[in-house]
């Protein structure tokens, strides 16, 4: 489904992303791992082209993303969540949600099934996205990533800034939709153990590079990963 071959990405004289290789297959849920700064995150923007980058080869169901518009790799059906939730904090949730719907005519049964999903924006639906906890806001940005039906959802750090039961609430409202859907997922996750525990293959990214990659299960017994990302030693 996605393929990446060479892919690197520069912020002027800073090389944020060197010669990556990703492959994320139909209905597999991917994860990538590693430290801040590592360019987890200039990975995905570079698929869903708000950034710069160079790469021998960026397909998605071999439709070349290179110097395409972000919202044409959108249409393709790629959905991103950014880091941070980024929603559109004066406008109401359910406005959120409806943005994520734009172009698609058949937004009703895909607003019922995000409340269905997350009971708590359904209770909120006329609040402005700006007055909700940060956990609240996540499943709205998330929410609003699904409005759009994607073949591939790419979430960036949803556990950023939430305690550790919110956290892994959003995890496993992660792993439901994921369970219930047709759809491949790529998560970028600073908690190692979840996103090895949740995924079926994880890459390890540092400076810039894929340092290791597998199954996750294989990863999770790796005495490197165990000691630099699990804390077990």
């Amino acid at each position: 489904m996605l393929v990446i071959d060479n892919l690197s990405v520069r912020y002027g004289t800073v090389q944020a992303v060197a010669n990556i290789s990703v492959r994320v297959a139909r209905r597999e849920f991917v994860s990538v791992i590693g430290s801040n700064g590592a360019g987890k995150t200039s990975l995905l923007k570079a698929i869903s082209g708000t950034v710069a980058s160079s790469a021998a080869r960026l397909t998605f169901n071999d439709a070349d993303l290179r110097s395409m518009q972000p919202s044409r790799i959108a249409k393709l059906g790629i959905a991103h969540v950014p880091e941070g939730r980024q929603v559109f904090k004066e406008m109401a949730v359910e406005e959120n949600l409806l943005m994520g719907a734009m172009g698609h005519a058949d937004w009703k049964p895909r607003l019922e099934a995000q409340y269905e999903l997350f009971p708590r924006l359904a209770e909120r639906r006329a609040q402005l996205a700006g007055t909700l906890s940060g956990g609240e806001q996540q499943m709205l940005a998330i929410g609003r990533g699904l409005m759009s039906a994607p073949k591939l959802l790419m979430l960036d750090e949803p556990s950023l800034g939430l305690a550790p039961n919110l956290s892994d609430l959003i995890f496993s409202h992660i792993q439901e939709v994921y369970k219930k859907s047709d759809m491949a997922v790529l998560l970028i996750e600073q908690q190692a153990a979840e996103a090895l525990e949740l995924s079926d293959r994880t890459y390890v990214i540092e400076s810039g590079r894929v340092s290791l990659e597998g199954p996750s299960a294989e990863l999770a017994n790796n005495d490197s990963i165990r000691q630099s990302y699990l804390g077990v030693w």
